[in-house]
């Protein structure tokens, strides 16, 4: 193949089953239910959690299970249009698991000179490069942590995914979209407190979120309804996270969904 300068610029990916997700938030928040809303999605099941939804998965708890099923879509031949790995986590912790066996050590720092880290981290990076890379969507589910950063003027507290940090380096860096997942407590007339589930989309000293379509508004409920509808509102001559879309995605809307017991 003889390799050539381009001659048209590359237009952008606006189909949202074509986009790469990073959801994370505490427990119980809603996360795998609103990846199971994804067009034609499969679950590669990682940990336990998904007896309460119907959906398609694959079990997927050593890394050779997860290379197998990597291999399955990658061949085609399925309906399925949107891979969700639940959770990123654990896919994570089969990787180094798996790295090690393979070189007979217990530790990915029992290898001298860093090497061991390097190892894993190449392993994840090319599992997850080749998953991105397939024509099908792919969502990534994460916990949150609450990180203390130390800066020269003192320090503060950041919500982030709990993946470590070299395995969250990488994922970082491949998805379009991520977003966070937040329960924001609402006193009501009557003077409950109601509890809105939202996703936030845009970067914050306090959290990590990111939007590189600039479809999104900065703060949307976690539905999937709701998603889409901000996602596709965003059409050419639009200004992203303004109008009515974004109006809608406000917390305290009627819109706004709630906690799941």
């Amino acid at each position: 193949m003889t390799l050539t300068l381009p001659t048209q610029r590359t237009k952008p990916i606006t189909d949202l089953s074509k986009q790469t997700i990073l959801l994370y938030s505490a427990p119980k928040l809603g996360k795998s239910t609103f990846a199971s809303r994804f067009p034609e999605a499969v679950f590669f099941e990682c940990e336990p959690g998904l007896s309460h939804l119907e959906v398609f998965k694959v079990p997927t708890y050593t890394w050779d299970d997860f290379l197998a099923a990597c291999k399955l879509v990658a061949q085609g031949n399925h309906p399925f249009k949107t891979i969700v790995i639940d959770t990123a986590d654990n896919a994570f912790k089969f990787c180094s698991e798996h790295v090690c066996a393979k070189h007979n050590i217990e530790y990915e720092g029992d290898m001298g000179h860093g090497k061991g880290w390097a190892l894993v981290k190449n392993e994840w990076h090319r599992v997850l490069t080749r998953l991105a890379s397939l024509p099908y969507g792919l969502v990534l589910i994460s916990h949150a942590q609450d990180k203390t950063i130390e800066t020269r003027t003192g320090e503060y507290t950041k919500t982030q995914p709990s993946l470590p940090d070299r395995a969250r380096g990488v994922v970082l860096g491949l998805v379009d979209i991520i977003l966070y997942g937040d329960a924001i407590p609402r006193k009501e007339a009557s003077g409950n407190v109601t509890i809105d589930r939202v996703m936030r989309t845009k970067p914050h000293p306090t959290y990590e979120a990111g939007d590189r379509t600039g479809r999104l508004p900065d703060v949307l409920p976690l539905d999937y309804d709701a998603f889409v509808k901000a996602f596709t509102a965003a059409a050419p001559g639009n200004t992203p996270g303004t109008g009515p879309a974004a109006e809608r995605s406000k917390p305290g809307s009627t819109q706004t969904g709630k906690v799941q017991k």
